[in-house]
């Protein structure tokens, strides 16, 4: 079994001039997800924030610049660790049950996790540090799914500095350290350093093991409540005074420039729900400067975190033979934390643990530049994240790749990197088959095919895209067309003028929704 092992990683990585030779042992994986962070909220991809260990992952590595989440944290998590389509695997939505399975709200018995199958199958040590959001069930948590070390949060979001409750109805902040729910009550610990801490140390503790790790760091950085250290909100204080016109219009021609989109992609019009910048007094100007001063201070934090673990792992020798996987949730948020009458409301300095607060459309819109609409949404502004992926050696430096992928993909990537097949059943459980198609190909520069077709449904939101052509509709509004190639912002809906092209795209959608287990979301939505 070890010689067949060992010859099916050399086929893996020595079939394409980029990946070179073959490493002595499997490579460790290490997966980060950031939270409610826009297309284009890095600096490599558009982004004025200062992010340059991001950076340095795109710089030495592959940007896929086509690649989609499943709009929303619980479904995109489930994707992401599954291989499934949400609805596969039992998160069509969120974590409360909605009447089928589809939508049970927590990881069903027909999924595995990359952590279960690369630490029974391959023998890899695992490690979550960070949101987990896919099921309060215990059956469902970390520990029961294949990780060894878990320091976890169930919620969707937490304040940044303790545990303290977000809403009045009675509801409370868990984490999880392993099989135990902690507290977090020390206020000078912020969350994003303290997730970075348990990485840290889980592989401090692991560093003279000969085994290959795979570790999922998943941030709740940028997800509101908006909060961030002083310090990090100093270095963008002003910085937004230019006004979210101005800076949608200077990403755009960043991303123009370094080939993130392309010249015939148009900037989509700014949301019609925010006001012309120039429009605004000079202390509403201040008001909102200060709020994307405080969300960009996250993604700076987040990044600096992101440079502390690159830099363990150098320090432990276990950069060399380390693939790292970068991407995002879903798109920027437009929600308003102020008008939810569940949120408990704190008006304290803003960014501080006396403040709830979050930067709603007008940013949220800068962030997921060039395109329309947000987190929730299955138009490109909702399900757009970047994926970036380093691996010195194997991947080549500063490559980047168009072809369409998805979360569904990393779970069949792993299985690949670690020399393992997907099985069809896994501790008596029966396994759906993978939605998701491996990297490696596109990983190793060669023509990847990958899923030429790719589905969504979110509370009624719903899309397909079929190569160049995307099929997508809001919850109660008519199908729309986009030839993807031509306008990938989704500004020319071509419906009316290729009906038979919706039609036959419609067709497909609803096969697909069928077999995953699709409910109507106004049956469902009140449940």
């Amino acid at each position: 079994m070890i010689k067949y092992i060992g010859y099916l990683l050399i086929v893996i990585f020595c079939t394409g001039p980029v990946f070179g030779q073959a490493p002595k042992q499997k490579p460790n994986i290490v997966i980060i997800l950031a939270d409610d962070m826009g297309f284009s909220d890095i600096g490599c991809f558009g982004s004025e924030i200062s992010t340059p260990n991001i950076d340095r992952l795109a710089r030495e590595g592959l940007k896929m610049t086509q690649f989609y989440n499943a709009g929303r944290c619980c479904p995109s998590r489930a994707a992401l660790l599954t291989g499934l389509y949400p609805h596969q695997a039992g998160v069509g939505d969120m974590v409360k049950y909605k009447g089928s399975p589809a939508y049970q709200g927590y990881l069903n018995e027909h999924s595995a996790t990359i952590a279960e199958l690369l630490k029974d199958e391959a023998g890899y040590n695992t490690i979550v540090s960070g949101k987990w959001h896919i099921g309060l069930q215990q059956s469902a948590l970390a520990y029961n799914r294949g990780f060894d070390q878990s320091f976890t949060m169930l919620n969707n979001g937490s304040s940044y500095f303790n545990s303290a409750p977000l809403y009045n109805d009675g509801s409370k902040i868990t984490f999880m350290l392993n099989d135990k729910e902690i507290t977090r009550s020390d206020t000078s610990k912020y969350l994003t350093q303290a997730i970075t801490d348990f990485a840290v140390k889980s592989l401090e503790e692991i560093k003279d093991q000969q085994k290959p790790f795979f570790m999922y760091v998943a941030y709740n950085a940028p997800h509101w409540p908006i909060q961030a250290l002083p310090q990090d909100i100093a270095k963008f204080k002003g910085q937004y005074l230019r006004g979210w016109d101005v800076l949608r219009k200077q990403r755009y021609e960043k991303q123009l420039a370094t080939g993130i989109v392309k010249q015939q992609w148009q900037l989509s019009a700014r949301d019609k729900r925010a006001p012309a910048w120039d429009s605004l007094s000079p202390e509403e100007k201040d008001k909102w400067d200060t709020r994307m001063a405080i969300y960009a201070a996250m993604v700076y934090r987040m990044d600096a975190c992101i440079g502390e673990i690159m830099a363990r792992l150098k320090q432990f020798g276990k950069d060399k033979n380390t693939i790292v996987l970068f991407a995002s949730d879903n798109g920027g948020s437009a929600d308003e934390v102020k008008s939810l009458p569940t949120v408990i409301q704190k008006n304290g300095t803003p960014g501080s643990v006396n403040s709830i607060d979050s930067y709603e459309i007008p940013w949220a819109n800068v962030s997921n530049t060039p395109f329309k609409l947000f987190k929730r949404n299955t138009h490109e502004g909702g399900i757009a994240t970047p994926l970036i992926a380093w691996y010195p050696g194997h991947i080549k430096a500063g490559s980047s790749n168009n072809s369409l992928g998805h979360l569904i993909d990393l779970m069949p990537t792993c299985l690949d990197l670690a020399g393992i097949s997907y099985p069809a059943q896994f501790k008596s459980r029966q396994l759906a088959p993978l939605a998701g198609i491996s990297l490696i190909d596109a990983f190793k520069g060669k023509l990847y095919a990958g899923n030429n077709t790719l589905f969504w449904e979110h509370e009624g939101s719903r899309a397909i895209r079929k190569g160049r052509w995307k099929l997508v509709a809001e919850i109660g509004e008519p199908w729309e067309l986009y030839d993807l190639e031509a306008d990938r912002s989704e500004i020319n809906n071509l419906a009316a003028k290729y009906p038979d092209k919706v039609k036959g795209l419609e067709a497909e959608y609803l096969a697909w929704a069928k077999k995953v287990g699709v409910v109507d979301w106004n049956i469902i939505k009140g449940l």
